[in-house]
């Protein structure tokens, strides 16, 4: 079972032991830096321990960026050594999700680096789509909530 957990003293150096492969490193933020950043935008910034069982798999981190005023998958990534089991699109699944109910969000945004086709397949998969924005070497991917429908009483 794939899980979100938050970031404790309790499993922070594990959090902070999370690689990716070689080829990956380019296109992801060490978590160490990624933990950083959430310290000095901690009134914006939502990381969260990703786990499959009592398994840290990964990390993730939601952020909002008031400028935009958009909510954005700032930070993701999934150990190299539990890579392609699956558990990468369920936790952006379960991050999404809670972010929508937590912050009542109807979009969210997100980066992906040019050249990192894996990740941009990742998020298209789960439903991000490009909105043609190219900035800073990233593609803008958003990702739009489907309206709640209403039932009518009769």
């Amino acid at each position: 079972m794939i899980k979100l957990e938050e970031i404790t003293a309790d499993n922070l150096e594990d959090v902070l032991k999370l690689k990716v492969s070689k080829n990956q490193e380019n296109f992801v933020s060490t978590t160490a830096y990624s933990l950083a950043q959430a310290y000095v935008y901690q009134e914006n910034a939502y990381p969260f321990a990703i786990y499959a069982d009592d398994i840290l798999v990964g990390f993730i981190m939601f952020g909002f960026y008031e400028s935009r005023n958009q909510y954005t998958l700032w930070k993701f990534l999934i150990d190299k050594c539990h890579q392609n089991k699956g558990y990468g699109k369920t936790a952006l699944l379960l991050g999404i999700e809670r972010m929508k109910e937590e912050h009542n969000i109807q979009k969210m945004y997100t980066g992906v680096s040019l050249g990192n086709e894996v990740a941009e397949r990742l998020y298209k998969s789960v439903g991000f789509q490009l909105t043609g924005l190219v900035e800073n070497g990233m593609k803008e991917l958003q990702y739009v909530f489907a309206k709640s429908e209403k039932c009518k009483r009769q």
